[in-house]
């Protein structure tokens, strides 16, 4: 095993680059971009598209260096048979999940808005696993994937911090893989949800993972 430390808190991290895999989490334009469902939702969407940089760092150490790299986006099916009319009616906003927007329908698979932003475009042969629901595990072959590349450890990025990435961070926990969250590559429309969610997951001695950074993370990468 080659087994590396990243700093991080509450204390270090510590991986075989060969077990891990980085997992960038529904960086998709519905969620990043104006003219989405994040925005249509009536949230700023620019905190979000700051942690696109460091995302794409992180993405390209990376491939270089032959990392297994996961990206999912949450979405539904053309006729939302996969998406829990509960899910549709919560916010009583008046533009919803299907509902028609300037990225195509909102959260439905094979709209321009579903699909990830250019800049963190998966390559051919890198992992997209579509999701139904907040956690990847839910309803999806992420588990499987894992187990079947025997991936012990994750790197995660991606959004929204209290949503999908902790949702996500909190099943990979109950089934024994160690994450650490980038906290400059997770990012959310509330600042107070972004240092909240970040101070859950590392409570208590590392309750549910670690939280570090991207420079740190390529500081362990590199050495």
């Amino acid at each position: 095993m080659n087994q590396q430390t990243m700093q991080a808190e509450p204390y270090e991290f510590t991986f075989d680059p060969k077990t891990t895999a980085l997992l960038i989490i529904d960086m998709q334009r519905d969620f990043v971009e104006p003219g989405g469902f994040g925005e249509a939702l009536g949230n700023d969407v620019t905190p979000l598209q700051a942690v696109i940089a460091p995302c794409k760092r992180m993405l390209d150490a990376a491939r270089g260096m032959g990392m297994m790299v996961i990206h999912t986006r949450e979405g539904h099916s053309s006729d939302l048979a996969d998406c829990p009319p509960t899910k549709i009616a919560r916010g009583r906003g008046e533009i919803r999940i299907g509902d028609a927007g300037p990225m195509g329908r909102l959260l439905v698979r094979g709209e321009r808005g579903h699909d990830i932003v250019p800049e963190l475009y998966p390559k051919p042969g890198e992992v997209v696993i579509d999701k139904p629901g907040k956690g990847a595990f839910c309803a999806t072959d992420f588990d499987l994937i894992l187990h079947n590349r025997g991936i012990k450890s994750l790197i995660v990025c991606g959004v929204t911090t209290e949503v999908c990435v902790t949702t996500t961070v909190r099943e990979a926990n109950d089934r024994g893989y160690e994450c650490v969250v980038l906290s400059d590559c997770v990012g959310s429309y509330f600042p107070e949800f972004q240092r909240v969610a970040l101070e859950m997951v590392k409570a208590q001695g590392a309750l549910f993972g670690w939280v570090s950074d991207s420079s740190r993370a390529l500081a362990a990468l590199r050495t």
